[in-house]
């Protein structure tokens, strides 16, 4: 067996305006929470007990999730009243779940941002086959200079955590998804700031720890951006054009393509042209508009005629986003 910890408490600089008023990790995904994505991910992977590490706007999850029991995992919640980093996060996290847990059961760590369709049950086998501290999900991809790399050996030990830099020596980079033996929790100080990606994995490195790479390139995003956000909610609408929630009503003469995702409770009215958008729950879009590659936000009303390419639409304002 295992258990989760679900890291959702950071700010979302880079998905502003978006996260004004939601936490990125529930900004939706093909109309499901991000979080939800994950939540399912962890369950099919056999894991039952999550704790959500949460700060920003904390109050959002619960009326959500609940207790877990609709999705079949039992969910705890843990506030972090100041930033504490990723590794003071995971502690702070991990102090409901340690004294209920056996001794090498390993806890699995899951970044708030990221949508992964890696195999992560085969991430957890190969973490306790190998005795490992940490296994990570490593992903390749085609430039590296955007992130650290992490090179590892033939046996798969990864060897090194570098720095973004202009000529990386792999095109490896950390995916965000961690296998912990309880201990190497454990041994954070409760309450310190501390990163596991700057400070906790270089210093298992240094310790002669086992720190093992799992690389699976299966589907995976670091959805940290508006444009990324909205590719995520395409790739899982799919090759349907639309996908559409309950309770909505669409005039007959709507035209909605490029995978867009209407929410519920949407009214759209006639001669409406949406692409590649994501429309939230409870919005009205007035006759004859024209949308391309725009969020609007919950419960919006969006004029007659209006058009606009690549905006965050909001309580009558219009803001352009960097596509």
């Amino acid at each position: 067996m295992a258990v989760g910890i679900l890291l959702v408490g950071g700010f979302g600089t880079r998905l502003l305006p978006l996260t004004n008023k939601t936490p990125k990790p529930m900004l939706p995904i093909a109309n499901l929470p991000v979080t939800e994505h994950q939540l399912l991910a962890a369950k099919a992977a056999g894991i039952t007990k999550v704790v959500l590490a949460t700060a920003y706007l904390a109050e959002t999850f619960t009326p959500y999730f609940g207790d877990g029991s609709k999705w079949g995992i039992e969910l705890k919640y843990a506030l972090e009243s100041e930033p504490l980093g990723t590794g003071g996060a995971i502690r702070n996290a991990a102090e409901l779940i340690l004294s209920e847990m056996s001794e090498n059961e390993p806890i699995v760590v899951f970044n708030g941002d990221v949508l992964s369709r890696h195999d992560l049950a085969a991430q957890i086998q190969l973490h306790q086959s190998t005795s490992a501290a940490v296994t990570l999900h490593l992903v390749n991809v085609e430039d590296a200079r955007p992130y650290g790399c992490v090179p590892f050996d033939e046996n798969g030990r990864v060897t090194d955590f570098l720095e973004k830099m202009e000529h990386p020596i792999t095109n490896t980079i950390n995916a965000g998804c961690y296998v912990f033996n309880p201990q190497v929790i454990q041994e954070i100080e409760l309450g310190k700031v501390i990163s596991v990606e700057r400070e906790v994995f270089p210093e298992l490195l240094k310790r002669g720890r086992v720190v093992q790479a799992f690389v699976d390139n299966s589907y995976w995003l670091d959805m940290g951006t508006p444009k990324a956000l909205l590719k995520g909610s395409q790739d899982y609408v799919g090759t349907r054009e639309f996908i559409v929630g309950k309770n909505s009503k669409i005039y007959t003469s709507a035209k909605i393509s490029g995978a867009s995702a209407i929410g519920n409770d949407v009214t759209i009215g006639a001669n409406v042209e949406i692409s590649g958008s994501i429309i939230r729950d409870g919005v009205t879009i007035a006759q004859g508009c024209k949308l391309e590659n725009v969020f609007v936000e919950a419960k919006t009303t969006v004029t007659e005629k209006t058009q606009a390419n690549g905006a965050y639409i909001a309580n009558g304002e219009i803001i352009p986003l960097k596509l």
